[in-house]
């Protein structure tokens, strides 16, 4: 209990995470209305990925964590990326 620190996050801070989450959320509303075909859902999902990790690193604070914590939360997104990808091959194949 003696290792632990408060980080206190500014304004500026949050308000650039504010901006950067609203930019993402008009890109990934945007996609919608053009036609990528099945290309479409993986675009909102890279969007949508991209969102979490920013989300992620500056709200839960992970970008003050360990090394080892880090890497877990890495590999689970590609854990993620590994199921989705598996269900984009089942499906294109049937």
């Amino acid at each position: 209990m003696k290792d632990e620190h408060t980080h206190i996050s500014s304004y500026y801070s949050h308000a650039a995470v504010l901006v950067i989450l609203l930019i993402l959320t008009t890109i990934s509303v945007a996609i919608t209305g053009i036609h990528l075909g099945p290309f479409s859902v993986a675009a909102a999902l890279i969007i949508a990925s991209i969102k979490v990790g920013i989300v992620i690193s500056n709200f839960m604070h992970m970008k003050f964590e360990s090394l080892f914590l880090k890497l877990m939360i890495i590999g689970v997104f590609i854990i993620f990326a590994l199921i989705v990808l598996i269900t984009f091959i089942d499906y294109y194949f049937r």
